[in-house]
């Protein structure tokens, strides 16, 4: 993605030519900063979520009875899964999920899965409550008193479900799982009750279908993400899933859970008086290489055109981790650090790309940041002064999922053009607050 090449710099120099008071600066107020920028991010298990309990066309929340529908989407990266949970009603604690990795969403061609996938689906027995008959138990919910109502099962281990009773349904003749992709990263569940009247048989000759409940969905890469056959439930909603129907504990423990988790880019610094010196926003991006550092978190180019760029007080790429054999990105829990050179009037400019995005940058404003208050140097956190910012250069996708995005894409530079500006962040798309991915702290040396 290409822009025209501009006089952006030369510009900025004009601009700049009256930001201080008589074009001279005093040696001794020329200081040393060291910068330091922290990826603080959070390492998240699922990268979506969430709660499924409003049968399609219904008014509000409920149970599915036969012939209703669950159904939701999400985004999912390649080399994503998809795990379920819905009560099987009839029963004191069963439940469909699939097991071990979940459902493969994208085939080992690379290929989107689509259709049928309700072969991937058991049974479980979550061992939280003792077993009843199926269609038949006091304590189950279409008949107890209260939810969490009945007796401890002696064994407390999630495992598939036994036909005590021999009255189980076949998994076939309850639940229809089909996805839908929707695009090159999206895809629709729907959560079919295929039960009717004469699916369950119970030992005093009654008949009865299985309403299957609300429940909870992840997409991630781990296995075993809600449960672990042959382990104790964990504590965290699924039995109040496999027991009542009530999704709500276990999707408020995922929902906390799940992010994005991505590292942050090399970059490039200048300290000078200069307004717009990375970029000016509202105005395409200058052609300079900020594009390279905000689509591939490659700061090489923007590093050489400003180290050639008269009138900066400092300028230079940061690019290794501190305590990194070399030049890498930095993870949740890694940093970069820097020094740089400003003298009094001069302000620092900064870029790194946030990583699980097309084209996303982070950086204080085309202005950068005062480094003196007076003739103080300032110090400490300046996190708050930090935006993220579109270059507008390549078409945004879902962050953290998209199949252009650095983690994912076949090569630097193939997303589509957007030919846009450089401006705050505003798609559409969630993002995280800036402080929870970056903290950025600065001390004057001496």
């Amino acid at each position: 993605m290409k822009k025209l090449a501009s006089t952006a710099l030369a510009t900025a120099l004009a601009l700049g030519a009256s930001a201080c008071d008589d074009g001279t600066v005093d040696p001794s107020d020329e200081t040393t900063f060291t910068v330091t920028i922290e990826n603080v991010s959070a390492l998240y298990d699922f990268t979506q979520s969430g709660v499924f309990n409003t049968p399609v066309g219904a008014a509000g929340p409920g149970p599915a009875f036969p012939g209703d529908s669950y159904e939701f989407s999400f985004g999912a990266a390649p080399g994503s899964y998809l795990t379920f949970a819905t009560m099987f009603v009839q029963s004191n604690d069963f439940f469909y999920a699939p097991d071990g990795m979940g459902i493969p969403l994208y085939n080992a061609d690379g290929t989107r899965k689509s259709g049928d996938v309700t072969d991937y689906l058991e049974l479980w027995d979550a061992g939280s409550e003792e077993d009843q008959e199926p269609g038949l138990g006091p304590d189950q919910a279409p008949r107890q008193a209260g939810p969490d109502t009945g007796a401890a099962d002696d064994d407390t281990t999630v495992r598939l479900a036994a036909d005590t009773y021999n009255n189980l349904p076949d998994i076939g003749d309850v639940i229809r799982a089909t996805l839908t992709p929707i695009n090159d990263y999206e895809f629709t569940l729907r959560i079919e009750n295929l039960s009717d009247a004469m699916t369950l048989m119970t030992s005093d000759g009654a008949t009865h279908p299985v309403p299957l409940s609300p429940g909870v969905f992840v997409v991630h890469t781990g296995a075993d993400p809600l449960f672990t056959v042959g382990a104790d439930e964990r504590m965290e909603g699924l039995a109040a899933i496999a027991e009542d129907g009530d999704a709500s504990a276990l999707g408020m423990n995922v929902e906390g859970r799940t992010g994005i988790t991505g590292p942050i880019s090399p970059g490039v610094y200048a300290s000078s008086t200069l307004p717009a010196v990375l970029f000016s926003s509202g105005s395409a991006d200058f052609g300079d290489g900020l594009e390279a550092i905000a689509e591939d978190g490659d700061p090489s180019g923007l590093g050489g055109v400003l180290a050639g760029t008269a009138g900066l007080t400092d300028t230079g790429v940061f690019n290794t981790p501190v305590g990194a054999a070399g030049p890498a990105p930095a993870f949740p829990g890694e940093s970069y650090s820097f020094e740089v050179v400003g003298q009094r009037g001069d302000r620092l400019h900064l870029a790194t790309m946030y990583v699980q995005s097309n084209d996303l940058f982070f950086s204080p404003s085309d202005q950068g940041i005062d480094l003196f208050n007076g003739r103080n140097a300032i110090s400490g956190d300046i996190t708050a002064e930090f935006r993220l910012y579109d270059a507008g250069t390549e078409v945004n996708e879902w962050p953290g999922i998209g199949p252009n995005q650095a983690p994912r894409q076949a090569g630097p530079d193939t997303g589509a053009d957007e030919n846009g500006v450089v401006a705050r962040v505003n798609d559409g798309f969630d993002y995280p607050d800036v402080g929870d991915v970056i903290r950025v702290t600065i001390t004057p040396n001496g």
